[in-house]
């Protein structure tokens, strides 16, 4: 084992469940970059109306001040959201071309069904007792088109996908663990092996309660899973026993008690996330789902400074 890693070589380390230097460190989304830089990243909205050289110019100074922000934060993997389509893929290859292989880039990657929103979870029941067929036949074509997307990303230089559609209430899954199987398990399956096979690796975030459900995500074989949401009564501990020799854990930081809980009980929470999720090396450390705008900043510098307290294998 090398001495010192890059920081892509730890993601790797970490996401093929093998022992890295360090635990390394990321999140989905980083949205308290105005309180900790003083500036915020580039947001879509920010180039509309501007001509292609001013829209190039501005992926480019925030290519520069991604890789500030994440090196500043020591993260391995660095999130590239908030911008459309092409300006995302954009801001790849400027990234890779200004710092190489150092870090693995990742975006959004998922295809498959998510909770419907009040609106339209009726509706979705309906569609499922009514038309079962027509509903697999758009998670298939779901499934495919997002292969062909991710393919695209990963020869703009992704080398990872978080798969972010959301399955699981508090109490549990959306839908039956037997349905699941039927109208979401071979489409995520898919999917992933979509993301493996070009080469990539696949992190599949849910919030709430995986456990009735935790099979078959496994059987689908992502590199990593995140959240581990303690805020649903997920244990690390546990879900480390059931499958932590095969798939990478990331998360388990408690959000709600980063932002309402005593200093205590935040790195109470950060220290029991590490003790269950770093032996055998297989974790990534990270919050239970972003530190969010409105979090204090403060907490989230805590946080990090239990994991450069006890990120060294």
């Amino acid at each position: 084992m090398p001495s010192k890693m890059t920081p892509k070589e730890r993601a790797v380390a970490a996401l093929t469940c093998k022992i890295p230097d360090q635990i390394p460190t990321f999140e989905l989304d980083f949205q308290l970059a105005k309180e900790y830089m003083g500036k915020d990243h580039l947001h879509q909205n920010e180039l509309d109306g501007l001509s292609k050289s001013e829209v190039d110019i501005k992926l480019h100074e925030n290519a520069e001040f991604l890789l500030e922000l994440f090196e500043k934060l020591e993260y391995s993997i660095i999130p590239i959201q908030q911008l459309n389509w092409e300006n995302t893929l954009e801001t790849a290859k400027i990234i890779r071309k200004i710092s190489g292989d150092k870090y693995m880039l990742t975006r959004h990657g998922d295809g498959t069904f998510s909770i419907p929103d009040g609106n339209d979870m009726y509706d979705f029941a309906y569609r499922i007792a009514d038309d079962p067929d027509g509903v697999k036949q758009e998670a298939e074509d779901l499934a495919n088109t997002t292969i062909e997307y991710n393919k695209k990303a990963v020869d703009a230089g992704f080398d990872s996908f978080i798969l972010c559609s959301d399955y699981c209430y508090n109490s549990g899954p959306f839908m039956s663990p037997a349905m699941f199987r039927e109208f979401v398990t071979p489409y995520l399956k898919k999917i992933i092996k979509g993301i493996r096979d070009s080469g990539a690796y696949a992190i599949k975030h849910t919030d709430g309660n995986i456990m009735p459900i935790l099979d078959q995500l496994a059987e689908c074989e992502p590199h990593g899973i995140h959240s581990i949401d303690p805020m649903a009564g997920v244990d690390i501990k546990e879900v480390k026993r059931l499958i932590g020799d095969k798939i990478c854990l990331c998360g388990n930081v408690n959000c709600a008690l980063m932002q309402t809980g005593t200093d205590e009980e935040v790195i109470a929470s950060a220290e029991y996330a590490i003790e269950h999720g770093k032996p055998n090396g297989g974790y990534i450390f990270c919050t239970s789902n972003v530190p969010f705008r409105g979090l204090p900043l403060e907490r989230y510098l805590l946080v990090l400074d239990v994991w450069k307290k006890h990120r060294d294998y």
